[in-house]
């Protein structure tokens, strides 16, 4: 496959963010902070009504999006900032861009948007293919 600076990748959508995967992400992450377990612990720290996503969820949506666009390829590097939260319920889409080309390396700049809220987490990444 080729790919050139200016490449739109294909985006990767979660169609609706399940709290009950928060539920196993809270075990498998051993994170037992209740804003990814009840809502009404989100509510009473002013943060919404709705259970937090973690931030790990978030950016293995963003790997996934990047190994769905680069089969094979193994990510060099990565980083992201976190800006707002992600709740149960949201439509999260990465959408992301090729930013640079060296050989087999490729760089790309990326995006985690919610429905109606805009971008959550953008960053960039390394990727050797």
């Amino acid at each position: 496959m080729s790919y050139a600076v200016g490449d739109t990748l294909p985006p990767f959508t979660i169609e609706s963010v399940s709290p009950e995967a928060m539920k196993k992400w809270a075990i498998f992450l051993a994170d037992p902070n209740p804003i990814h377990l009840d809502a009404e612990v989100v509510k009473a720290k002013g943060l919404g009504d709705r259970l937090i996503n973690q931030g790990p969820a978030n950016v293995a949506y963003m790997m996934n999006m990047l190994m769905r666009a680069f089969p094979g390829g193994r990510i060099k590097a990565m980083d992201s900032r976190f800006l707002d939260n992600v709740y149960g319920g949201d439509r999260a889409t990465v959408t992301g861009t090729v930013t640079a080309i060296d050989g087999q390396v490729i760089s790309c700049a990326f995006a985690l948007d919610i429905d109606g809220r805009g971008t959550v987490n953008s960053g960039t990444a390394t990727i050797e293919i």
